[in-house]
């Protein structure tokens, strides 16, 4: 599942055609979703942020939960008889 319609199916993204031309934006604002993905990219980053829209600091944080647990960890699994070279990344 993309994490635009985990955002939405949590209540904490839409898309309304009325609003911003259908951008993702957090519920009840006309704040971009992708502005606080362009805050972490760049040297703002998640304080300027928060500074910037202090009534979104909760959706944020809800944010980056969801996409922290969106996230597949990497699992290192031995073979039979493992050595230095016998591993597999699953």
């Amino acid at each position: 599942m993309k994490i635009e319609e985990l955002l939405q199916r949590k209540g904490i993204i839409h898309r309304d055609p009325e609003i911003m031309s259908g951008v993702p934006v957090f519920v009840g604002t006309r704040v971009p979703l992708k502005t606080f993905f362009d805050y972490l990219e760049g040297e703002s980053g998640f304080a300027e942020f928060i500074n910037d829209f202090p009534y979104l600091e909760s959706q944020a944080i809800k944010v980056l939960e969801n996409l922290t647990k969106s996230l597949q960890p990497i699992f290192i699994h031995p073979i039979q008889n493992p050595t230095s070279l016998n591993y597999v990344i699953r």
